[in-house]
């Protein structure tokens, strides 16, 4: 079986540390849309997206501190929940950034927001909001965040409250009616 891997993996990106001001929003990603990214529209496909914000999340994860060495203590972040919200297209060759905002966090969840954005126009190309839960890998279950980590998250938080949100955020997918 082959595994995902990520851009970030083994690159030992440097952690953030309260010593310095949070960013906001975190730009921690940035990609040329490759060849097998395309579909047979000719822009980004669908899982695509969902790839990508996933590599952005990654950056996110090491920026915070949860590497391999995190991994390795049986400890990880999981995705429980994502909404994809299509803007524009983006097509091969394209570079793209992707901003990324903490908006919540209890003992055991943190609430993310990606923006994808054309990295020459800053044009918005797609909003990935996700939902994480802290896990202890071992036993496959939530675990509450180590307080380190939840002090970073917080800063992050905070530092990202005055950040627009889209009016779509947190909505669920339907057909409106009447």
């Amino acid at each position: 079986m082959t595994r995902i891997v990520t851009p970030f993996e083994g690159t030992g990106l440097p952690v953030w540390t309260e010593d310095e001001p949070p960013p906001s929003p975190l730009r921690l990603y940035r990609t040329a849309v490759p060849a097998e990214w395309v579909d047979y529209n000719g822009h980004m496909s669908e899982s695509a997206y969902l790839l990508a914000f996933g590599h952005s999340s990654d950056a996110f994860f090491r920026f915070i501190g949860i590497d391999e060495d995190y991994r390795s203590g049986g400890h990880s972040l999981f995705t429980v929940e994502t909404h994809i919200h299509h803007v524009a297209q983006a097509r091969q060759g394209d570079e793209v950034v992707f901003d990324l905002a903490v908006l919540d966090l209890d003992s055991r969840r943190v609430h993310i927001l990606h923006t994808m954005c054309a990295a020459v126009t800053s044009a918005e190309i797609a909003v990935g909001e996700q939902l994480l839960v802290h896990v202890d890998t071992e036993a496959q279950a939530s675990t509450p965040l180590p307080a380190e980590l939840t002090r970073r998250l917080d800063a992050l938080r905070r530092a990202h409250a005055a950040l627009p949100r889209p009016a779509f955020l947190g909505r669920p997918i339907g057909i409106r009616r009447g």
